[in-house]
């Protein structure tokens, strides 16, 4: 009897060391008060390893999938120790690393290269924090290694208004071509390609697609940044002369070269920044903001204001929004810190200081001087060019959208769905012109041919680089600039030369010729 009696005593003491051992691992209560309990979605691979030369690392690391929440504890499925979650943001992108590392010359010198400028990497990752946390899940949730996380610190700083010279926008730099394909919008409004959750749907979209045409990661990110094309066009060609076709083996232009390693680098410095004397600032592994609707139109500046958010922070979050007006039907949701949106809300609720946005809409109903327009719509012209960015001497065409204040209850209604999805700006040069050459006659002086197509003889000296006294020689070329819908001079009806000009405001280039007899006819 005694044998029974204990081992139902041992089974108790068990039970009742697991249940307690249990209620030590402490949930973590995501923002709003509901309990956010994760355990591992997979177990480790026999590829796991312990590193303990790594500071900071976890051991043992598991692969892609990370953590995911659940809505009641798993007991018995996992060690209680794997139910706690990574203390930070750092901690649980290193859980997710599952490309494999590329070691190159490269590699190190990027490595090199960020570790020697802790300041950049600081400011690097301080702007990052406030988006790591959404990113993280999204990959999660897609079951999509954690390094690409990282690729906004390669691609823009994670500068969500960063914009390259090749007129790539976004933190994670979209061309325009690249984001319509993708369902970015981008109208006169906002340009999705800034919008943190929009960009990021594009660019998880893309680097899938990527991934499933390459079937590796690498070749997925070199695709990324150089084109997919240009990477079927090189692994063809390395196919062709018998050579390998990995990563390493493709003649890629510099930029694409350099592309992984620098990605390989900070994912480096992230797993082991003691390593490289670099310190991450502390990340928090909860939301940073979450979306909160909006009904009306509301000026930024007074959005910024309600939600008790500095309002290059609130641009930060909301960085689609390039014009100084949230349109609702355009835009139904904003972006904020976390406890922030609450007091948005609660401050809206009582708000007050009537109307919430002074911009609105305006369809140009013919083209129209900039001028004309501001004073149709009761603005400076100064104002009006500013605010819709219109250049110096270009016509606002028919139909185009511009940004104007609610001067009166003419425009006070809130801007249509309509006009927010599809507005656009169009302009034209004042006076289009034509870059001519024609030949000159003899006795032929700047300013006889001035006053023969009826330009300046100081603009004629300036195209032909010479004094405005100077004289041209008999059959000698001159340039002019000609509006294309000036009448020509009888002398020049048939074309000799013709160069296209270079601006966008030069019509086609056509071929002047000039007979003798024409000349003739020019000189008298």
């Amino acid at each position: 009897m005694e044998k029974p009696v204990l081992n139902i005593l041992l089974r108790l003491c068990a039970v009742l060391l697991g249940l307690w051992l249990a209620g030590c691992a402490s949930p973590v209560t995501a923002p709003g008060g509901d309990p956010a309990i994760y355990t591992l979605s997979r177990s480790p691979t026999s590829g796991a390893t312990a590193d303990a030369s790594l500071p900071g690392l976890r051991s043992p690391v598991y692969p892609s999938g990370g953590l995911r929440p659940l809505s009641t504890i798993e007991l018995g499925t996992l060690p209680v120790h794997a139910q706690t979650p990574p203390a930070d943001i750092w901690e649980r992108i290193r859980v997710g690393f599952a490309m494999p590392d590329l070691q190159s010359d490269l590699v190190r010198d990027r490595e090199q290269w960020y570790s020697s400028r802790p300041d950049y990497v600081r400011r690097m990752t301080e702007r990052g924090s406030k988006y790591l946390f959404y990113i993280v899940e999204e990959l999660e949730r897609r079951n999509m290694p954690s390094e690409l996380a990282l690729l906004p610190f390669i691609e823009s700083a994670f500068n969500p208004q960063a914009v390259s010279t090749a007129k790539a926008a976004g933190m994670w730099q979209f061309m325009p071509a690249t984001g319509k394909h993708f369902e970015l919008k981008q109208n006169m409004f906002r340009d999705d390609r800034r919008d943190v959750l929009a960009s990021t749907r594009a660019a998880l979209d893309y680097l899938q697609k990527l991934y499933g045409m390459f079937g590796d990661w690498h070749l997925a990110l070199a695709a990324y940044n150089w084109g997919e094309g240009s990477v079927m066009r090189a692994i063809a060609k390395n196919k062709k002369l018998g050579l390998g076709t990995s990563y390493t083996d493709l003649k890629m232009p510099m930029e694409t070269q350099f592309y992984v390693p620098k990605l390989q680098a900070v994912k480096n410095i992230v797993a082991a920044p003691g390593a490289f004397n670099t310190q991450l600032p502390s990340v928090g592994n909860h939301p940073y903001f979450q979306s909160v609707d909006i009904r009306r139109d509301i000026d930024v500046v007074l959005a910024a204001k309600l939600s008790e958010v500095p309002l290059e922070d609130f641009r930060a979050l909301n960085p689609s929004a390039s014009k100084p007006v949230l349109l609702a039907s355009g835009t139904p949701q904003i972006l904020l810190p976390w406890d922030n949106a609450a007091v948005f809300q609660s401050n809206l609720e009582a708000y007050t200081g009537g109307r919430l946005a002074s911009w609105t809409a305006w369809i140009a109903p013919t083209t129209l001087k900039p001028a004309d327009a501001a004073q149709r719509v009761g603005m400076s012209e100064a104002e009006l060019r500013d605010v819709n960015q219109i250049p110096a001497r270009m016509l606002i065409k028919a139909g185009s959208t511009l940004l104007v204040r609610r001067a009166n209850s003419r425009l006070d209604a809130d801007v249509s769905s309509r006009v927010a999805d599809n507005g656009w700006l169009s302009l034209a040069p004042e006076i289009v012109l034509r870059k001519t050459v024609v030949k000159a006659g003899k006795k032929d002086t700047v300013v006889l041919l001035a006053q023969r197509y009826s330009v300046g003889a100081a603009q004629l000296a300036d195209w032909n680089k010479m004094a405005v006294t100077g004289s041209f020689k008999a059959g000698q070329k001159v340039v002019l600039y000609l509006p294309v819908k000036a009448k020509t001079p009888r002398a020049a009806k048939t074309p000799v030369a013709s160069v296209a000009g270079k601006k966008a405001t030069m019509a086609a280039p056509k071929k002047i010729v000039l007979t003798k007899k024409s000349a003739r006819v020019a000189r008298k």
